[in-house]
């Protein structure tokens, strides 16, 4: 009875370590998107740390843009709203997380992000 106990023991340890050792994100770039939850159509460029730029444009009130991976660092979007009124956000973006950069009814920006694992 003595050893079947250690036995268990044994195989809960080894178990919470293949769990708790293993994540599934290794190092890989932040992912992002725009959703518009505005009243009028949306385009964002992207500027990511290495000085690249990137559009989206067009993206619909209700709908959101696909994500897009980008180098972790300082990544600034400018929204440029239908009207063309700019609204300027920067995130700062680290390795394993999503962002959600969101325009919401009073055409403020907020940013949400969620760890992947």
């Amino acid at each position: 009875m003595k050893s079947f106990k250690k036995f268990i023991l044994l195989l809960i340890i080894m178990s919470s370590t293949v769990f708790t050792g293993c994540s599934e994100c290794n190092n890989e770039n932040p992912r992002a998107r725009v959703t518009n939850l505005g009243s009028e159509e949306v385009s964002v460029q992207v500027k990511t740390t290495g000085g690249n730029t990137e559009n989206i444009n067009t993206i619909e009130p209700g709908k959101a843009s696909e994500f897009r991976s980008y180098s972790p660092g300082q990544v600034t979007y400018t929204i440029v709203l239908k009207n063309n009124e700019e609204i300027v956000e920067e995130v700062e973006m680290g390795f394993c997380a999503d962002y959600e950069i969101i325009v919401d009814q009073d055409n403020e920006v907020r940013t949400t992000s969620t760890d992947r694992e």
